[in-house]
């Protein structure tokens, strides 16, 4: 072969592997398409996956309950089918005043509803109490209930409110009042401030939280009936704020050593709180020789009426009297009972009395170391505790309600551990009928707060 013929094979060479190093426009096309399509791909997933983080309930029962689990935990849940087929559909008024209270102690919170109210997606943030500058004026939240949610009582916002509390970034200090605020118990369970100060919240002591809490009735008030206001105010302070919750152990009930209570009267004669008090001793000194009860008489509360006639004129709120008991027992168990006067009346103060001593006895009766109305506060606590086993005794009766019960799948669905259940290993005849709870803690705690 001669040298040109060489020459040019040589260029043909070179041609070729440059135009294999330059990609052709259709070669572009191609991986531009194919990227197009992989993005979008991971795009959709993305948003499954978003989708699926949701934790999917329905209706409206244990609604607070959801709420705080999910704000203790911070995972983002749904709920549909909130009433749908009620004249009234979706949330009622105080639940949708119950979610206002929670974006106001925490940051970040995001809260969607739709257009008939029958479904709501919330995805918590953080808990930071009453922080400067984050709701906050002068280191206090003042929260009002106005009228329409004169249902529930104050109870009803008060101990989920404590529960969060302890897992706050900063001090807790929130003030509720407004024409829907009531201060005694309600027809629909709800108990009054006086069995929150002295039942709920003496009970996070068995979790090393007792330093600076405090519940102070500023303006006493009662369910009101047809056309007029409860007009009732309170306020929690809550600073001890810690980084777990100690791991609760409490098996033995103990004996009741003493009883105390508070009789109150609202824009009525304080002769209905001796009368009150006369008949429940009568029925609790056969039992407990210690039994103490408090008398306690305020005027009704006076709500401006906001007439353009009369720009500062005030009508009285609702009236009425009630009795709160609390047991404790040798091992610092508690059992409470509450009764109010209906908001139509009706009812004698001796009948009040009677009915909330026998309240009180029932409730004992029942075993366990906590009763009803406080086991959702000590199981959640439990939840929330250092990753370890927790057991709390109830009495059967307790266990098998139906809050406890929807408490138990809930708690399941949200931390993915389940209660342990087995009988009460003591000889004593009065605990066959006692279940011990055990519990394992999750070791989430408070998030906000440092670590030293």
């Amino acid at each position: 072969m001669s040298r040109g013929s060489l020459t040019s094979v040589a260029v043909e060479r070179s041609a070729t592997s440059a135009a294999e190093k330059v990609p052709s426009p259709m070669l572009n096309r191609t991986f531009e398409f194919n990227f197009h399509i992989l993005r979008l791909v991971h795009t959709r997933n993305m948003a499954d996956e978003t989708v699926q983080t949701l934790l999917q309930f329905s209706g409206h029962r244990h609604l607070t309950t959801r709420l705080l689990l999910s704000t203790l935990t911070g995972r983002p849940i749904r709920i549909s089918k909130i009433r749908p087929s009620s004249t009234r559909p979706g949330l009622t008024p105080y639940e949708t005043n119950f979610i206002r209270l929670l974006d106001s102690v925490t940051n970040g919170a995001q809260i969607q509803f739709s257009m008939t109210g029958t479904t709501l997606v919330y995805r918590p943030g953080l808990i930071t109490g009453c922080a400067e500058g984050l709701g906050a004026i002068g280191g206090t939240v003042r929260h009002e209930i106005p009228r329409e949610c004169a249902r529930r009582g104050v109870s009803w916002w008060l101990i989920p409110l404590a529960i969060l509390s302890p897992f706050s970034k900063g001090p807790v200090n929130v003030t509720i009042w407004g024409e829907g605020c009531i201060t005694s118990s309600t027809t629909h369970g709800d108990i009054s401030v006086d069995s929150v100060r002295t039942s709920i919240l003496p009970l996070f002591r068995n979790f090393g939280i007792e330093r600076n809490i405090e519940l102070r009735v500023l303006k006493r008030s009662f369910a009101p009936s047809q056309g007029k206001s409860a007009g009732g105010e309170v306020q929690l302070v809550f600073s001890h704020q810690v980084r777990l919750p100690k791991t609760l152990h409490l098996m033995n009930k103990g004996r009741v050593k003493r009883i105390r209570g508070v009789a109150y009267a609202v824009g009525v004669s304080g002769s209905n709180n001796a009368r009150m008090i006369e008949v429940a001793r009568g029925v609790l000194n056969k039992f407990v020789p210690d039994t103490y009860i408090f008398s306690d008489v305020s005027p009704a509360p006076l709500i401006p009426t906001y007439s353009k006639s009369d720009p500062n004129g005030k009508t009285k709120g609702a009236v009425g009297f009630g009795l709160s008991l609390v047991a404790e027992s040798s091992t610092n168990c508690m059992y409470s009972a509450d009764v109010a006067s209906p908001p139509l009346g009706g009812i004698t103060p001796e009948d009040i009395g009677k009915q909330c001593a026998y309240q009180l006895l029932e409730k004992i009766s029942q075993g366990g170391c906590v009763e009803v109305t406080s086991t959702e506060t000590m199981l959640l606590l439990m939840a929330m505790g250092s990753e370890d086993v927790g057991r709390l005794c109830l009495g059967k009766d307790v266990l098998g309600t139906e809050e406890v019960v929807q408490l138990g799948r809930d708690v399941k669905v949200f931390t993915g551990a389940a209660w342990g259940l087995r009988g009460h290993s003591s000889r004593d005849e009065s605990e066959e009928d006692e279940i011990v709870v055990s519990v394992v803690g999750r070791g989430v705690g408070n998030v906000g707060r440092k670590v030293a």
